[in-house]
């Protein structure tokens, strides 16, 4: 069975939302941050995490990313802060030839605190 906890609202702000089946747990902040990432290459059938400076995210926090286009063969397979203002993104190349994602393509950044 599904449980869904906290509320629904249609306010552009929310102060923070408390869970009552685990109250030490509390959200206190979700953001959604656009912001132009220009990755490297990633090499043939591997992955390979790489950090961007995003302001405002911070250690702790859950976040998600997601690529505006899509290219055959790569993903993304994990995303992290790693540091304060940093996030890392693990990219998978599941082809025979490297691929270099889309350069300078404007990222959404999306994070729970």
């Amino acid at each position: 069975m599904t449980k869904f906890l906290g509320v629904a609202t249609d306010e552009p702000t929310v102060a923070s939302l408390s869970f009552t089946e685990a109250p030490a747990d509390k959200v206190t902040s979700i953001y959604r941050i656009n912001v132009t990432l220009s990755p490297a290459q990633v090499a043939a059938n591997t992955t390979a995490e790489q950090t961007f400076t995003v302001a405002g995210v911070r250690v702790g926090d859950v976040v998600y990313v997601s690529k505006p286009t899509a290219q055959a063969g790569l993903g993304i397979v994990n995303v992290r802060a790693s540091a304060s203002n940093q996030i890392a993104v693990t990219f998978s190349n599941n082809t025979g030839t490297p691929i270099t994602p889309t350069a300078s393509e404007d990222y959404q950044v999306g994070g729970i605190r």
